[in-house]
């Protein structure tokens, strides 16, 4: 029902437009409504002939030659394509289906730069839908920007958590800055989530297999990519490589115990056969383009077939944009490097809980020795003039013994330090304040996301904090204001920010979580405390809090027993945290 009453919508403001247009002839309209009959049967030559001679009849309709793009486009001429889609775009600027049908196009066109700039326009005028998101993710991808494509793709599973495009995205961007591990965590999330979809399934046994060497697993993800219907392209080729693979594997595998007697000499070893390089499957392994859609689709899972599909005009509203910015979350504790802080835990993770807000653990924080990444320019040693330097959140206790020391000798328990006295934050316990102007706020809010994509912080807070001030009831404006000014360690902002969102949603587990980060960076730590214990009375089970809360105990309080407690629970909660070896040496040290 819904997508009818949608189709009727479309159709009726397709006719608007056409009707619409001062001085046209009545067989424009005509002309438009016969085109898009025969694009949506697939009667391409038809529809190219039709939509030119209504771009002949309406020389000044934009969606005229948005339309005449997308049946070129799919009628596989790229040149003509792209020159309709610019008249359009001449006509009017702000067709925002015609940015997406042209940064498509660049895409198939590998054009990368040209995408990300369509894109990117697509993005600041429709911040909440995903599909702009994920199509910029792949250009940034293409054109080796690693961390902005995080971003994006980080993005998207704020507005659509789970997203399996996101998912093989991210792990995409892990592949190209050298982590293959984690690559493999985020491809096998969007395998869990959905084990039909193949650049996921064949990015996972790629990565196992030429990058982790797991021959095993890798063989077995090779099998399930092959078992899908109906055969992908390079199914030959993918084929010929798991038998290969499934014959060293037979030929490598420990022989039965042999009775005693004389061994003939072996034969000399075949040289090994060839095997052919598989490329990573993206997200658009063999793009094709799909036309635009006069009327909205209704919402479905996006395939790989269907990620090129470009869009046409609609009139609707578009909604006040609900993203929020991520600070990074809580570092783990002792001497383990950090894994990416959103990757889930194990190769088979599980998918982020649904909530009104992104969790803070949704952006990656690069590791210390590898290229310098987006945390890293953040919380780093640059010094530049245009940010502060502040030093990490959160400090690593009990390191593990040095390489040379005997494992086997205990670790001597050190002497308990004395009380150290702390301050006390003075909470303003603010009231939920009034709706303002939200649509003046949307543009600043607006204006604050791209200063961010563009790494300019202290312009991000700016507009961040003049979308709050016109719309003081919009949570969304008040976090942002507070995780842009923790990230600047302007606490005196930060803090009253946190408390004014907090105003709005009490329940929001990660702004509290964000504040309690805050009061500790600000030296106020058993109000830090006090807020990770609300926390875990609101919801004991999450982990998070508890890992937080023990770090802040044992390096901080000094509160061995509490310190136990906590670390023992996350363990209980998540025996495979990436901390677990190193939660178990710090109980093992401090036993009672």
């Amino acid at each position: 029902m819904s997508a009818k009453i949608n189709s009727i919508r479309g159709a009726i403001i397709f006719v608007a437009l056409a009707l619409g247009l001062a001085g046209c002839t009545p067989a424009g309209p005509g002309t438009l409504l016969k085109g898009k009959k025969y694009l949506d049967r697939g009667d391409l030559t038809d529809a190219v002939a039709q939509f030119k001679r209504a771009t002949t009849l309406l020389p000044t309709n934009a969606a005229a030659w948005n339309y005449y793009g997308v049946a070129l486009q799919r009628a596989g001429q790229p040149d003509a394509a792209a020159t309709a889609y610019k008249q359009a775009l001449e006509l009017n600027r702000d067709l925002v289906e015609t940015h997406f049908n042209l940064g498509s196009l660049w895409l198939e066109q590998n054009k990368p730069a040209d995408a990300k700039t369509e894109f990117t326009a697509y993005t600041l005028h429709r911040p909440n839908e995903t599909a702009g998101w994920l199509k910029l993710g792949f250009a940034q991808l293409r054109l080796g920007e690693i961390v902005p494509a995080e971003r994006s793709f980080s993005t998207v599973l704020a507005l659509k958590p789970g997203d399996v495009e996101a998912y093989n995205g991210i792990g995409l961007a892990f592949v190209q800055s050298g982590k293959p591990r984690d690559a493999a965590q985020y491809f096998a999330a969007a395998v869990q989530s959905r084990p039909d979809f193949g650049p996921a399934l064949l990015n996972l046994a790629t990565t196992t297999h030429e990058y982790l060497h797991d021959e095993p697993a890798a063989l077995k993800n090779y099998r399930a990519w092959l078992a899908l219907a109906p055969r992908p392209a390079n199914w030959d080729e993918v084929n010929t490589l798991a038998n290969n693979l499934e014959q060293s594997l037979a030929a490598t595998a420990p022989a039965p115990a042999a009775v005693a007697k004389p061994i003939p000499p072996a034969p000399a070893p075949e040289p090994p056969k060839p095997q052919p390089k598989i490329v990573i499957a993206a997200a658009h392994p063999t793009p094709k383009p799909q036309p635009a859609e006069a009327l909205p689709e209704p919402e479905v899972k996006p395939t790989a077939a269907r990620q090129s599909a470009t869009r046409v005009t609609n009139l609707a509203a578009n909604s006040a944009p609900a993203q929020v910015t991520q600070v990074p979350p809580e570092p783990k504790i002792v001497t383990t490097p950090a894994m990416a802080a959103h990757a889930p835990v194990a190769v088979t993770p599980a998918k982020p809980a649904d909530g009104d807000v992104t969790p803070v653990e949704e952006l990656p924080v690069p590791e210390p020795e590898k290229k310098p990444g987006f945390w890293h320019k953040l919380f780093g040693s640059d010094h530049s003039a245009s940010a502060p330097q502040p030093q990490p959140l959160e400090q690593r206790p009990t390191p593990l013994p040095a390489a040379d020391e005997p494992q086997t000798k205990p670790a001597p328990k050190p002497p308990e330090p004395a009380p150290v006295s702390f301050s006390h934050y003075s909470y303003l316990a603010p009231g939920k304040p009034a709706a303002g102007n939200r649509p003046a706020a949307s543009g600043a809010f607006t204006k604050a996301r791209l200063a961010e994509q563009d790494e300019k912080w202290v312009d991000a807070l700016q507009w961040y904090q003049t979308a709050a001030q016109l719309d003081p009831a919009w949570f969304e404006a008040q976090y942002n204001t507070g995780v842009l000014a923790h990230r600047l360690r302007n606490y005196p902002l930060a803090l009253p920010s946190y408390e004014n969102a907090l105003a709005i949603q009490p329940d929001s587990a990660d702004a509290r979580y964000n504040f309690a980060l805050a009061l500790k960076a600000a030296g106020h730590v058993p109000d830090a405390a006090d807020e990770f214990k609300k926390i875990l009375a609101a919801n004991p089970d999450e982990v998070r809090a508890h890992l937080a809360l023990a770090n802040l105990c044992a390096q901080t309080l000094h509160d061995s027993a509490q310190a136990r407690q906590h670390y023992l629970k996350v363990l209980e909660l998540e025996p495979q945290n990436p901390q677990a070896s190193d939660i178990r040496f710090w109980l093992s040290a401090n036993s009672p």
